[in-house]
């Protein structure tokens, strides 16, 4: 079957894009032939692909105007919110943060359920794979109840475990030898401000980013409060993270339970917690899956590929 749509200037420029490159995802997506000529779009395939197909173009249409950037990122989350049964427009334009020309929203289902917890909880915790934008989201969010003065200051915090391999001996002072464990978290905040703004707002004590050992005995209040790596956390520092709450603070955790770097004999901190509080008031489990992958389409397939073999093991 054949399907014809008229399109906006706009909206044409942008899927035919460089190379066709919009164009080629779209057959990809789609499952079906697609020929742009002029304002005038054509697919050709199956009667199920034409109607996600011209519900795509219609999203897209309604997104172009709105500032979204037409690109295979784009296309993937709309198709991505449209298999889900949600509007797009709901997720994609529900804005975090915004920095110059940083825009900073949800693109996947989860990740707008995952933001809506947070707004909604004191305490939350963001539990899944690698590259679905637990952290990131976490930081943004910080950013913006700090801007908006709902908080006085950030707190960012992860434990100091190595990833399987020991570094040894570091060089330098306390803060050069901490550092590497700490980057991630550097690195997503100044994603969110300008890097002479974290130095400033650090030296101020404003934002801190320090090694969950530095949380003991004190109370965090008028904070917001991000735990990263929390799957590396003991039970004993988990229980200890927890109860630093203090007043008018919030709390997100967030991990991946398929990657303890704690020895064999520990326990995670981050599992204990999610059977002993899930029936807490005011704390909210949030559990992340390979679909709300916003990496490479590859990390995707790696994490479904390694589901797989850690199933066909325990059978």
């Amino acid at each position: 079957m054949r399907r014809q749509f008229e399109l906006s200037n706009d909206l044409a420029a942008g899927l035919a894009g460089e190379h066709d490159a919009m164009l080629r995802a779209l057959e990809e997506r789609l499952a079906a032939r697609v020929y742009l000529r002029g304002n005038l779009l054509t697919l050709d395939g199956e009667p199920a692909a034409l109607e996600t197909g011209a519900r795509v173009i219609a999203e897209l249409g309604t997104l172009a105007p709105s500032g979204h950037p037409l690109d295979e990122a784009t296309l993937s989350a709309v198709i991505g919110v449209l298999n889900a049964d949600s509007q797009p427009a709901a997720v994609l334009d529900d804005v975090v943060w915004r920095h110059r020309a940083m825009r900073v929203a949800p693109r996947t289902v989860g990740q707008k359920r995952y933001v809506d917890s947070i707004r909604e909880n004191t305490i939350t915790f963001g539990i899944g794979p690698a590259g679905t934008g637990k952290t990131f989201l976490a930081v943004a969010l910080a950013a913006a109840a700090l801007s908006r003065k709902e908080v006085n200051r950030i707190i960012l915090t992860r434990p100091a475990v190595e990833a399987g391999e020991a570094l040894g001996f570091l060089p330098g002072d306390l803060r050069d030898k901490i550092l590497p464990y700490l980057r991630p978290l550097y690195d997503a905040l100044q994603d969110m401000l300008e890097p002479e703004e974290v130095a400033r707002l650090t030296a101020k004590g404003v934002i801190e980013i320090a090694p969950l050992a530095y949380m003991r005995g004190r109370t965090l209040a008028h904070a917001f409060v991000v735990l990263d790596e929390a799957q590396n956390t003991t039970s004993e520092q988990m229980m200890m993270f927890l109860t630093r709450l203090g007043e008018d603070a919030r709390m997100v955790i967030t991990g991946d339970v398929t990657q303890i770097d704690l020895p064999r004999s520990k326990a995670s901190g981050l599992l204990e917690a999610r059977q002993i509080l899930r029936e807490v008031p005011g704390v909210d489990f949030h559990a992340f899956s390979s679909a709300d992958v916003v990496r490479h389409p590859l990390v995707r397939r790696i994490i479904d590929a390694y589901a797989r073999h850690r199933a066909s093991e325990r059978a």
